[in-house]
């Protein structure tokens, strides 16, 4: 369901290295919890979904969490600030993340799995899994920008 209307254009996002400030990083862990607890509330898991899949959405929530720089940085950092600012609280919202930037991106499979039997969810894990590994494998060798794949974070819902 799309609500928008499809945008063209360029952005450069220069690739920058390093992390997020810790004391940025907590503060965006509390936005992110309060923020998406209240988007399932009122609109539904998979509205949520849909959000965090459009690019300028994405763009504007991690300037919304204090994380302005326009750069390849808000991606890692917004999908972390994600995975620990729900922590406890997936099986209330159904909404679930795994994955994330570095060795983190190889547990993923892992913690489809995890999630699935923790909740009891009935998903089919191995469409989940083989869905994460498409996405993985286009990032890695379709697009070619010269950088292997270092972060891959899949979010799902019952």
């Amino acid at each position: 369901m799309f609500h928008g209307s499809w945008k063209t254009g360029l952005v450069n996002l220069p690739m920058h290295w390093g992390k997020a400030p810790h004391w940025l990083f907590s503060r965006m862990t509390k936005l992110v919890r309060n923020i998406i607890t209240i988007i399932i509330e009122e609109h539904g898991t998979k509205t949520m979904l849909y959000r965090l899949a459009d690019p300028f959405w994405f763009q504007a929530f991690g300037c919304v969490l204090g994380f302005d720089w326009h750069s390849s940085g808000v991606t890692t950092t917004v999908c972390g600030a994600i995975k620990q600012g729900l922590k406890g609280l997936e099986k209330n919202l159904n909404f679930y993340t795994a994955g994330g930037k570095g060795g983190a991106s190889r547990k993923t499979p892992k913690e489809i799995i995890y999630w699935a039997e923790k909740s009891n969810l009935k998903v089919n894990t191995e469409k989940l899994i083989y869905s994460s590994r498409m996405c993985a494998k286009v990032d890695n060798a379709a697009i070619q920008d010269g950088y292997q794949l270092y972060h891959h974070n899949f979010f799902f819902f019952e």
